[in-house]
């Protein structure tokens, strides 16, 4: 049976040894982020628990962290069509 795909030169599918190191060097860089970000959540979790533990609501300080991210101005927008939307429904 005959392969119609082109044939490969085995040397140009080969990173340089540079690349090599270099691609290394990232990967490294990433799986000790990768080790760093599960350590911080492991941590975030533990803060969550302690909260918990002292009686407040972990739903609502998650939402409070949310909403700290976000730029004031956009968040009091995001209020007020809230608000807007729950009035012309008559929640409000």
């Amino acid at each position: 049976m005959a392969d119609d795909a082109p044939a490969f030169d085995a040397a140009s599918d080969v990173l340089t040894a540079t690349a090599q190191g270099r691609l290394r060097s990232i990967i490294e860089r990433l799986e000790r982020l990768e080790e760093d970000k599960q350590a911080v959540m492991v941590d975030m979790k533990e803060v969550f628990a302690e909260a918990k533990g002292e009686g407040y609501d972990v739903k609502v300080l998650r939402k409070v962290l949310r909403l700290r991210k976000q730029d004031k101005a956009k968040r009091q927008e995001e209020e007020a069509i809230l608000d807007l939307y729950l009035s012309a429904l008559g929640e409000i």
